[in-house]
């Protein structure tokens, strides 16, 4: 068993390209699904929860509040855009092609590409309710970022499986 599977830390994988969070803080592949925090451009408290399906493109796009995006009637909206070109700075255009399962040819892949095959496939509005534990996931990510800087053991980190048996 290697040194990282016998501790509480997990490796972090270096972003493909460094990215601004002041736009989109959170982005994650997870859950079948891209998904991810998304700040208004005009309400400084207001954020959107956004997430594509991965194969369906299925999207869902709210507030924090869970009041609907007024822009993703239909297609796209601007946050799911900033969301997919936040994830690709993330992750590489390579990685969330393959994970949303987009096939975009023998095209160079970026953003505005991926977004393009997505949409052109009419996906349909998806459902809201990934909202909450992703909002609540990006909660939990500020709140580690309020902690002093410690190399101890996290005791909300201690829920692995003890690696020898207990008699």
């Amino acid at each position: 068993m290697s040194g990282w599977e016998r501790s509480s830390t997990a490796r972090v994988v270096s972003p493909a390209r460094p990215r601004k969070l002041a736009k989109v803080p959170f982005v994650e592949l997870a859950d079948g699904r891209l998904q991810g925090v998304v700040s208004s451009g005009s309400d400084i408290e207001r954020v959107y929860v956004s997430s594509v399906a991965a194969g369906t493109y299925a999207f869902a796009c709210s507030t924090n509040n869970n009041r609907p995006c007024g822009g993703a009637r239909g297609t796209f909206c601007n946050h799911l855009r900033a969301l997919v070109g936040e994830a690709v700075l993330q992750y590489g255009a390579e990685r969330v092609a393959r994970y949303l399962r987009v096939d975009a040819g023998d095209e160079e892949l970026g953003a505005p590409l991926l977004t393009s095959a997505m949409t052109s496939t009419r996906p349909p509005q998806g459902d809201t309710t990934a909202a909450a534990p992703v909002f609540s996931r990006f909660l939990r990510h500020l709140a580690y970022l309020e902690l002093a800087s410690a190399t101890g053991p996290l005791p909300e980190m201690q829920w692995f499986p003890p690696t020898r048996a207990v008699a």
